[in-house]
C-alpha cells in the first residue's frame, strides 16, 4: 500500500515539491554560509519524493546552533513552506482518495518549519516516544 500511495504522491505533487526543495538547496549551497540549510533542503527533497513509510525524529543531541539555524530558517523560508504544505494538504483532503495524501502533506509541516536537528528514518525504526531505534 505504501508503494501505491508513494507513486500517486510522486505523480500528483511530490515531484514538484522535491524540485522546489532541490532548487532552494542549490541556492543555499551557492551562498557558502547557508550550506547547512542547503543540506537540510536536499534531505527534505528526498522526503518530499517518497514520504510514505518514513518518519521524522528529532535528534536529542542537536545543540544551540541548530536552534539558532532553525529560527533563521523559520523566519525566511519555513513559514512559507509550511503554508504551502498546509494548503496542499487541505486541497488533497477535499476528496476521499486524497485524504492519505493530505495527511502526508500535513506530516511534512514540522520538518518544513524546523529542519535542522531532525532525521528522516524508516517508520519501522521509530520507537516509543518518537525516538529512532538502531537496528
Amino acid at each position: 500500500m505504501r508503494t501505491i500511495l508513494n507513486v500517486i504522491w510522486l505523480l500528483l505533487c511530490g515531484l514538484w515539491m522535491a524540485l522546489g526543495y532541490v532548487v532552494a538547496g542549490i541556492i543555499c549551497c551557492i551562498l557558502i554560509i547557508t550550506i547547512p540549510f542547503g543540506i537540510a533542503s536536499f534531505r527534505m527533497a528526498n522526503y518530499a519524493l517518497w514520504p510514505f513509510g518514513r518518519s521524522v525524529v528529532r535528534k536529542p543531541e542537536a545543540g544551540a546552533m541548530s536552534m539558532i539555524g532553525n529560527i533563521i530558517w523559520l523566519l525566511f523560508a519555513g513559514i512559507w513552506l509550511a503554508i504551502g504544505h498546509i494548503t496542499t494538504g487541505i486541497a488533497m483532503c477535499i476528496t476521499i482518495i486524497g485524504i492519505p495524501l493530505g495527511i502526508a502533506s500535513f506530516k511534512m509541516v514540522p520538518i518544513a518549519l524546523l529542519p535542522l536537528g531532525a532525521d528522516i528514518v524508516p517508520s519501522d525504526q521509530v520507537g516509543a516516544g518518537g525516538a529512532a531505534v538502531s537496528v
